[in-house]
């Protein structure tokens, strides 16, 4: 049946275009582009539908070469996997359109064939780690994704992005090295690694192996948390941010580091059960790292001064959303963390996307240089401003949904404590993001207000930012047009 074949297609669509670039090199580069193009919409064409067809018919199961699933490799592509590939090439495409006005910022021209090369790669990785139905293929993807994305952060040629990718290279080895010995126990313990056969068998073989389980969840929990930036693992991330191009940090931060939250979610609900997640007390631990990453990102990005290096650490702060969320295991927590990746990204890719037309025509990224911006680039201040106040939790955006929905889940959990730090975490949002906006358009020392003076942008970069400040809104307003769908993926783990 050909919908079958949609997810593996979709991975090859994607490597066959990261091959065929240095192919184009002697073509006009405007080829590649539309190529491009035409490739990230016909896999967002075919995500699309297979969102649909798992939630209105069933769900997908794919095992290549006709092996057994549980002794060969299979795709399962389900509710939650279909929704956040959909998510991914969604977002992907919107950061494409925007690349092709600010040509790379940053990047020198040779290297624009490589850029998207990468990023065609990485988009495959992604949609390989939410496919999979195995532990250890979803490790090589892991692997795949983590090169892929040094590469991508060091490719301006500086020094400060070559030590970035070093120190992301670094942590984010530890990461999946963490993340294989936990591999290794399970598959030590059960001699498998499809994550369905685990589900099934893991609850049995907790009571006689509960040490090697408990290590190997611990294990991967860390690795994971690496790679998604959880503080305290968050170190690599700032400076990855603040180093790497912006189309390049909108990816880090809307899309990548979620998709390891994401997996960790596959491991959590779809290896282990609530049950055995209670006797390890990791729903403890998730909460108070979740707590301490509210806050703590959000001290950190009022102490800087850089606007790339405050989104990073904001992210940081973010995160500790999602994992609220997780960590209440519960369906209305796992359903808010979901509605807040998703009203996240859309945010995050909005946030440096304006900020990357700023440092492209003004050359500059600190905060205090953003006197009068809003008279001179209206439309990436106005966008800007939109998912600062979502950021913040502002009523009319997808934001406020977001921190609502988590409020609900908190409170059904009785965890008081935690709606507290909720609260506090996003005044602390205000203290970062308001001055901003603030110095925006209700100063214009450094730029005064002329006609004359308003920025003529490109198209291909006006275009994505007016399409997430909409979403943005849209998502505020109308949240029930995809709460149905995060739902599906929520029963997925959690009936």
């Amino acid at each position: 049946m050909m919908v079958e074949q949609l997810p593996i297609l979709n991975l090859i669509v994607l490597i066959l275009m990261a091959l065929l670039i240095p192919l184009l090199r002697r073509k006009p580069f405007i080829i590649t582009l539309v190529l491009g193009f035409f490739v990230l919409g016909f896999v967002m064409i075919s995500s699309i539908y297979l969102l649909w067809y798992v939630n209105e018919v069933a769900s997908i199961s794919y095992t290549f070469g006709g092996h057994e699933a549980r002794f060969g490799i299979e795709f399962l592509v389900n509710p939650f996997s279909a929704l956040f590939t959909t998510l991914i090439v969604g977002l992907a495409m919107i950061i494409y359109i925007y690349s092709m006005g600010d040509a790379t910022e940053g990047i020198e021209k040779s290297e624009y064939g490589r850029y998207y090369v990468l990023l065609f790669i990485l988009l495959m990785a992604m949609f390989g780690m939410l496919y999979t139905n195995d532990m250890f293929n979803t490790y090589v993807f892991i692997e795949v994704l983590s090169i892929t994305t040094c590469a991508i952060i060091s490719i301006k040629k500086k020094k400060e992005t070559y030590n970035s990718a070093f120190r992301y290279v670094m942590m984010n080895e530890i990461g999946s090295l963490s993340y294989l010995l936990g591999v290794a126990l399970i598959y030590m313990v059960t001699g498998h690694t499809n994550i369905s056969y685990l589900s099934e068998n893991i609850p049995a073989l907790f009571s006689v192996y509960p040490v090697n389980l408990g290590f190997a969840l611990g294990f991967i929990i860390v690795g994971l948390g690496i790679k998604a930036a959880i503080f305290p693992f968050h170190i690599w991330l700032p400076d990855a941010h603040s180093s790497a191009p912006s189309t390049s940090s909108a990816i880090l931060s809307a899309i990548v580091i979620k998709v390891y939250i994401l997996v960790l979610v596959k491991v959590l609900f779809g290896v282990f059960d609530i049950d055995i997640l209670n006797q390890l007390h990791v729903p403890l631990i998730l909460l108070i790292l979740s707590g301490t990453a509210m806050i703590s990102g959000s001290i950190f990005a009022i102490a800087q001064n850089d606007v790339k290096r405050m989104l990073g650490y904001s992210s940081v702060a973010q995160m500790g959303y999602v994992l609220l969320g997780i960590s209440l295991v519960s369906f209305l927590g796992l359903r808010a963390s979901f509605f807040h990746i998703v009203s996240h990204g859309l945010m995050k890719t909005a946030l440096f996307l304006s900020v990357g037309e700023i440092i492209f025509y003004k050359k500059t990224r600190k905060v205090n240089d953003f006197d009068g911006m809003g008279f001179i680039m209206p439309v990436a201040m106005g966008v800007f401003s939109i998912a600062a106040l979502g950021m913040i939790g502002l009523p009319l955006t997808s934001g406020f949904i977001s921190k609502l929905n988590l409020g609900i889940a908190v409170l059904d959990n009785n965890y008081i404590i935690f709606l507290i730090i909720l609260i506090i975490s996003s005044l602390l949002n205000v203290i970062y993001y308001l001055p901003i906006i603030i110095l925006a358009f209700l100063r214009n020392e450094k730029y005064h207000y002329r006609m004359t003076a308003i920025e003529k942008t490109p198209r291909t970069m006006i275009t994505p930012l007016i399409i997430l400040g909409v979403l943005i809104v849209f998502l505020g307003l109308f949240p029930n047009t995809i709460m149905s769908f995060i739902e599906s993926a929520v029963e997925t783990f959690i009936q």
